[in-house]
């Protein structure tokens, strides 16, 4: 099916959905997706703010956010209906987003329009307005570091769950009040043109590639304040229930600012394969090209062809950490906790055998990589820079990895670990300040 053919129109103008951001437009813009719906027609959200809850995507149908128009996310949690989601790498029950596409088929989200989630106020939920209190704080100081993220509910901007030829393009998102895209169990996704900003809340990830099969991503500009392209497939025990892989898929052409960088896992636990990054431009972000995961979250990492990759002032340009984040990583109770144990903790904190735990990564190849730092990188960058933070399992070691045309200028080298048949060709390091 051809996602942008021509369709008939339905203007939320014409349904008298409020443009001035402080009356809800929700229902207004939910009926004329219904209506558009019922012959595959086109959405049109023309230029204004429009204060809307959770609003519901259709099979067959294209949503257009005209320039200057702007979908203003609800601070009222009540707009956000409790729905069975899968939430980083967990299945369970959480609100649903801003603009959500669940169970659907050939939808296509487009237009130069913004999709703004009023971040803020989510985010000092999570952290309070100093970013040293909140839920995080209180839940830190009981040992319950691990759960927080689950319990302190937010709703992502965009979520893609379950469903089959969806294309987002060209659109903005802004303040997400957690991920800003989210792609889950879906196959033949195309991701382009996106631009994302204004993200400095936790958990502000770019775009989360999870559980999904064929999909492309490029040409997008992303800055946030956590992984800026990640792709993952589950989290420890319901992760391995779950058991769905990641894989096909392809990033490129992509710019990435503040931010974590393209990222595998933490939740790799279904696996994931088959994965092509190429022609990357990174400044000042965190991270450049990042593997993640833990010794309860098992899966393999496998096939992975990483190359074009240019960075200026990145922290760390190759990082690959398998016991990423204990205090989040590893889930269990306190023995002095008091009061009911939650479902979703339970869920967490389920056992994983020690044999399946481990995470498996194999045939890695990473070239054509060159990092440099500009004169006042010292003021640019959040912590030192390091060329390789490689730290895996001498038990269970990476294997065939290989670093080929490589030249990285950092402040350290850094440290390799837990690596089998580790290939180097033509790679350069040099520390800054350095004779």
């Amino acid at each position: 099916m051809n996602l942008l053919q021509t369709r008939k129109i339905f203007s939320v103008s014409d349904y008298h959905a409020p443009t001035d951001g402080q009356a809800l437009a929700t229902s207004q813009i939910q009926q004329a997706i219904d209506d558009a719906a019922q012959c595959g027609g086109k959405v049109v959200v023309p230029a204004g703010t429009y204060h809307v809850g959770s609003l519901f995507l259709k099979s067959g149908i294209e949503f257009h956010l005209e320039k200057d128009a702007r979908l203003l996310g609800s601070t009222d949690e009540s707009q956000y209906p409790v729905i069975p989601s899968r939430v980083a790498g967990v299945e369970m029950e959480w609100p649903a987003g801003v603009v959500n596409i669940f169970d659907q088929h050939d939808v296509a989200v487009t237009g130069c329009g913004m999709i703004d989630g009023q971040g803020p106020f989510w985010w000092n939920k999570y952290w309070g307005d100093d970013r040293k209190g909140g839920m995080r704080k209180g839940y830190t100081e009981r040992g319950l570091r691990w759960a927080v993220d689950y319990d302190c509910t937010r709703p992502r901007n965009v979520i893609v769950m379950n469903c089959e030829n969806i294309l987002l393009s060209d659109f903005t998102s802004v303040r997400s009040g957690f991920w800003n895209v989210h792609l889950c169990y879906s196959k033949n996704i195309h991701v382009t043109g996106l631009s994302m900003g204004d993200n400095n809340g936790p958990s502000t990830d770019g775009i989360d590639v999870d559980s999904c099969k064929d999909v492309l991503v490029e040409r997008c500009v992303i800055s946030c304040n956590d992984d800026s392209v990640c792709i993952k497939s589950g989290r420890d025990a319901d992760g391995l229930r779950v058991n769905r892989v990641c894989e096909d898929v392809l990033v490129r052409d992509c710019r990435l600012l503040a931010g974590s960088g393209i990222t595998l896992g933490s939740e790799t636990s279904g696996g994931i394969r088959n994965i092509r990054v190429e022609n990357i431009t990174y400044d000042g972000t965190a991270g450049g090209f990042r593997i993640k995961s833990a010794r309860t979250r098992g899966g393999v990492i496998e096939n992975i062809q990483v190359s074009h990759l240019r960075m200026r002032n990145v922290s760390n340009p190759i990082i690959f950490q398998l016991d990423w984040n204990p205090s989040y990583s590893y889930c269990e109770v306190p023995a002095d906790y008091e009061g009911e144990i939650p479902p979703r903790w339970k869920l967490l904190a389920q056992r994983v055998d020690p044999e399946k735990g481990i995470p498996y990564v194999r045939n890695i190849v990473v070239k054509d990589v060159v990092a440099t730092l500009s004169e006042d990188c010292d003021a640019k960058l959040d912590r030192g820079s390091t060329a390789f933070d490689i730290d895996a399992y001498a038990a269970k070691p990476m294997e065939d990895v290989t670093f080929e045309d490589i030249d990285i200028t950092a402040k350290t080298f850094g440290n390799i670990s837990g690596v089998k048949g580790l290939k180097w060709k033509n790679v350069t390091v040099t520390i800054a300040g350095k004779a």
